[in-house]
């Protein structure tokens, strides 16, 4: 520490006034942009939560302030607390359990494997990630709607077809999902394996250890950080996921899938509700929150 404040007197490290303007100078269209486009709309968003405003009727023309009630009418609206649970349940199959999971296994399995392999599986699991959600809604349909390649499967058998998106309608946009977001997770996971120690893993070894107990006791905790990290970003963009829903079943059969985003959706756009369907995104934003603080507590990680 003294050999740096003798390189570096204490004047010139925190540097003159005029060199701090010229900085503030140069930031300052950053911050100008932050402000237009972040701070703002977040703002906004906040205090339409708490008002009436809507796109048609007296509502339109007189936006007023009405405090809490657009949450009092949420929470006694049975459909939000069907898309509340549809929204938690896609969130845990898709996410946590299938993302995550399926991500992870496809990385450790590929970790040590030659270049030719890891090209060919990581090409293939990546395909359905680069393409556009409609396009994977796409896919899906054409798989599991009643003349498709699924039931023309099972038929094949000797089974009867089934109307998938009718009878399983959230095992199958869950589905869909997993195929799309796995490739995220494989990468993140593929990264943290590659920094690894081989020294730890082959110390472990030469003492006994088995490839479980390496897997529990060395592998996953070195790289819990990745893991948390991985899993507050795959939940805030699953708590987010509205056009492979949308486009597979538009939240049906029924209510079926609707889902926070698609509610919101309905409730800004079809019902042109605007001040409620804000309150439901302050939920939703919300629930992303608490779902983040979880996973750091679970894991005991400060990111």
């Amino acid at each position: 520490m003294e050999a740096i404040n003798s390189r570096f007197p204490k004047a010139k490290r925190k540097g003159n006034g005029g060199e701090q303007w010229r900085a503030a100078l140069f930031l300052s269209p950053s911050w100008l942009l932050l402000l237009l486009f972040f701070f703002v709309p977040a703002v906004l968003t906040f205090y339409f939560a708490f008002t009436n405003m809507a796109l048609t009727g007296a509502a339109a023309a007189n936006t007023q302030f009405v405090g809490f009630q657009n949450f009092v009418n949420m929470f006694q609206d049975a459909t939000f607390r069907i898309s509340v649970g549809n929204t938690i349940l896609f969130l845990i199959f898709s996410a946590v359990i299938g993302q995550q999971v399926m991500g992870f296994l496809i990385a450790f399995l590929m970790n040590g494997r030659n270049r030719v392999f890891r090209s060919v599986v990581g090409s293939i699991v990546i395909s359905g990630w680069v393409a556009p959600e409609v396009v994977c809604a796409f896919v899906w349909f054409a798989f599991l709607n009643d003349t498709g390649t699924a039931n023309a499967f099972i038929q094949s058998i000797g089974f009867e077809p089934i109307a998938w998106l009718y009878t399983f309608p959230m095992v199958s946009v869950i589905i869909a999902n997993v195929w799309h977001g796995t490739a995220f997770s494989m990468m993140v996971f593929q990264a943290a394996l590659g920094d690894v120690p081989k020294e730890v893993e082959e110390a472990a070894m030469i003492d006994g250890a088995s490839a479980w107990q390496r897997l529990i006791r060395i592998t996953i905790p070195m790289i819990s950080g990745s893991v948390v990290t991985n899993m507050v970003l795959v939940t805030l963009q699953t708590l987010g996921s509205f056009t492979l829903i949308y486009a597979l079943t538009g939240g049906g059969p029924g209510n079926a899938t609707e889902t926070l985003p698609i509610y919101m959706y309905h409730q800004a756009f079809v019902n042109y509700q605007l001040g409620y369907g804000t309150a439901i995104s302050l939920v939703l934003l919300l629930i992303g929150i608490v779902a983040s603080l979880l996973y750091m507590k679970l894991l005991k990680v400060k990111l």
